[in-house]
């Protein structure tokens, strides 16, 4: 019997967690159109500050990358990620009533889980920058799915299930799924290991980040804007 690639590894470690985003109440309210819309609202402005890391993080993975064809295709990464996201978020800013200076203005869970992938990005390899960020890429794409078939009666809502049940997007996350096996086959058992703790970490952070945008989490004490 073969052993499973190390993504099927991580994607069944990762299980317990992925399963309470799948039941989040966030994810629930959605899919029925029952969730508040300013929560909604509270989680696309931090939802847009997460991507705008998230392209600073696929930055540093093509600056580490092995050849230029695959720097160049993470800098497509960034542009994807500006252009696609840019323009969902564009739509919901509109529809929410939302001011494109609430954008950066972090959560602690926020801004915690951005960090996490900052570090990686800067200091491990590009194996382990994909391993903090795939969660996000395939968690989505798994939400899409399950949400395929949902009718919330909300506009909003459907339209951000649907951007992330596309074929285009589970394209992007097949490609991150196949160069993290493929960049295993030549890792040492360290690499391995610190690639597994950045994938389980990330996990649990895109657990936290629903139950944050869902109680429109603050810091305990006011942070200074001076």
């Amino acid at each position: 019997m073969t052993e499973s690639r190390l993504s099927q590894q991580l994607r069944e470690e990762a299980d317990a967690f992925w399963e309470g985003s799948f039941r989040h109440p966030f994810i629930q309210e959605v899919a029925k159109g029952t969730l508040p819309l300013d929560t909604f609202a509270f989680y696309v402005t931090q939802d847009a500050y997460y991507l705008s890391v998230f392209a600073q993080v696929q930055a540093l993975a093509g600056a580490k990358a092995g050849t230029f064809s695959e720097t160049k295709r993470w800098a497509e990464h960034v542009q994807k990620t500006y252009e696609v996201e840019a323009e969902l978020h564009e739509r919901f800013f509109k529809r929410l009533n939302l001011k494109k200076e609430d954008v950066f203005r972090p959560a602690p869970t926020a801004f915690a889980y951005t960090r996490h992938l900052l570090t990686v990005g800067y200091t491990g390899g590009v194996i382990e920058i994909i391993a903090a960020m795939l969660p996000c890429y395939w968690l989505y794409s798994e939400i899409g799915k399950r949400l395929a078939d949902s009718k919330p009666g909300v506009d909003v809502y459907q339209d951000w299930i649907k951007a992330y049940g596309l074929s285009e997007f589970e394209k992007l996350v097949q490609e991150q799924i196949t160069a993290l096996d493929s960049l295993a086959e030549t890792s040492s058992r360290e690499t391995i290991q610190r690639v597994r703790n950045h994938f389980l970490i990330s996990s649990r952070y895109e657990y936290m980040f629903w139950e944050m945008a869902y109680r429109k989490e603050t810091w305990p004490l006011p942070i200074s804007t001076n």
